[in-house]
């Protein structure tokens, strides 16, 4: 078991297309269950850190058995927040406690899917020793800038990058966030102090039903289907 990686899961209690989707119950537990679940399986409990801004969501953690040491500020707590704020607030705040860790590994609750075999990836990933500042889970995207994207340019559409492709095949592989793991240097973050602007390696998940984000009821249905198949 690495000690060294701080597990990060962001739960604010605003949410406009499920309303309370972070604790609402999924198959019977509440939707953070199952980031939690992945996070125990590799790290101690004191390595997890849920950074949320409502009194519910900290209960039903702490039911869980993980310690939420502080509600979110108000400020860094609204639907224009980035991740990268609520980061370096967390990992601020661990400072001021005299604990550090080298890496953070984030767990959006909205990404259920995620399996140990992703997390095994990404362990290897470190271990291989090999130069990155940030690690972020992808699926090949559909919507391909060279073949499918436009902008529009005077009017007129125009492609969203330029190429002599005729078909979708022949096109470079674009890939998008899927928005299940990211994985951050903090010593280089501290520095940077914007996720934006760290170097990026990529971690695919081939199975794009694996990527799926709960933002809508729709997408809450097709959750249901797809982890009744995977637990079984």
């Amino acid at each position: 078991m690495r000690e060294d990686i701080l597990v990060l899961i962001p739960a604010r209690g605003g949410s406009k297309g499920i309303p309370g989707k972070n604790i609402k119950p999924l198959l019977g537990k509440p939707l953070i269950y199952y980031s939690l679940d992945i996070a125990r399986q590799f790290f101690a409990p004191e390595q997890i850190l849920v950074s949320t801004d409502d009194v519910k969501i900290k209960e039903t953690v702490e039911d869980y058995g993980i310690p939420v040491p502080f509600l979110r500020p108000e400020d860094i707590s609204g639907d224009t927040a980035s991740s990268n704020v609520v980061i370096l607030h967390a990992l601020d705040f661990l400072k001021t406690q005299g604990r550090t860790f080298k890496y953070t590994l984030l767990l959006q609750p909205t990404s259920p899917y995620r399996q140990a075999k992703h997390i095994n990836e990404l362990l290897a990933m470190i271990d291989s020793k090999e130069s990155f500042e940030m690690i972020l889970s992808v699926k090949e995207t559909e919507s391909n800038p060279y073949f499918v994207l436009y902008e529009e340019e005077g009017g007129l559409l125009q492609r969203s990058k330029k190429g002599n492709f005729t078909r979708r095949q022949d096109c470079p592989k674009v890939w998008e966030a899927n928005g299940s793991l990211y994985l951050f240097d903090n010593e280089i973050l501290a520095e940077k102090r914007d996720i934006y602007l760290l170097n990026k390696k990529k971690l695919v998940m081939d199975d794009p039903l694996l990527s799926i984000d709960l933002d809508t009821p729709t997408d809450w249905q097709i959750a249901e289907l797809l982890l009744k198949d995977i637990i079984r």
